[in-house]
């Protein structure tokens, strides 16, 4: 598995384009929730699809237009092993319990981790 470690900065940039599927700088300034340069947000952009390669681009005009080339899950996943291996000393028991336990979980969400559980028991047999 490809790791994707991204800052909490490069998340919030990522998260504006997975939701919008596709984005220019000024359409990821314009709908970050807080104010970020626009040469940051530039800047945020290059390294994401140049170094950490999660973006992909092409020109439309006179600007670049960011799309994905990973998806939100592959990301999660990725930063789920991290801390798994290096914090949690491979048991997710805790980071679980510790999820749930701050969180509200809803009646669909605790019925779709039964569902999970249930399928790796199964796994097993």
């Amino acid at each position: 598995m490809t790791e994707h470690q991204l800052t909490r900065c490069e998340l919030e940039v990522m998260d504006v384009v997975w939701e919008r599927g596709r984005a220019t700088v000024q359409e990821v300034c314009d709908s970050l929730g807080r104010d970020l340069a626009y040469t940051t947000v530039m800047t945020t952009l290059k390294i994401l699809e140049e170094k950490r390669d999660v973006l992909t681009k092409y020109k439309e005009g006179r600007a670049f237009v960011y799309v994905p080339k990973v998806s939100r899950d592959e990301v999660c996943r990725s930063v789920a092993q991290d801390l798994k291996k290096n914090l949690l000393r491979k048991s997710v028991s805790p980071l679980l319990l510790n999820l749930l336990e701050d969180s509200e979980v809803s009646d669909a969400e605790l019925a779709d981790l039964k569902a999970a559980i249930a399928r790796l028991e199964e796994d097993r047999k």
